[in-house]
């Protein structure tokens, strides 16, 4: 026996049903945590985000704005989702999460970059104007 024989030998009922429970626990919980933080993203959108980051429109403007915001997040996900669940049926589940960590985190890093650190002053900042 080879170890593609062992990889492919079906699994027993009992571990069936072990990593079937797993998988669905697993899933629940990151499902809700994903809505809870869209729950809360919804109502502080409402509530904050208008005023936070669009001081200078009116104010039903300034909602509207962070909606749009909001919606544009709400949209991209499954446009990410099928772009990286692609990539990783090609490269591997892995490499897919290490590419989405590292997008995330050097999009924040861009962020935190202060005006005129480039030479071109292309960095956008959270310095107030």
């Amino acid at each position: 026996m080879n170890s593609i024989d062992l990889a492919l030998s079906p699994l027993s009922e009992a571990d069936h049903r072990a990593q079937l429970r797993r998988a669905v626990i697993a899933s629940t919980v990151g499902t809700a945590i994903e809505w809870y933080d869209f729950l809360l993203y919804g109502q502080m959108t409402a509530l904050v985000f208008g005023k936070l980051f669009f001081p200078k429109s009116d104010p039903l403007v300034g909602v509207l704005e962070a909606f749009a915001v909001y919606f544009v997040g709400f949209l991209a996900r499954p446009i990410g989702a099928v772009i990286f669940g692609h990539f990783g049926d090609r490269v591997g589940r892995k490499g897919a999460l290490i590419a989405t960590l590292l997008t995330s985190g050097l999009a924040c890093l861009a962020r935190l970059c202060p005006a005129g650190c480039c030479s071109r002053s292309c960095c956008p900042s959270f310095r107030a104007t």
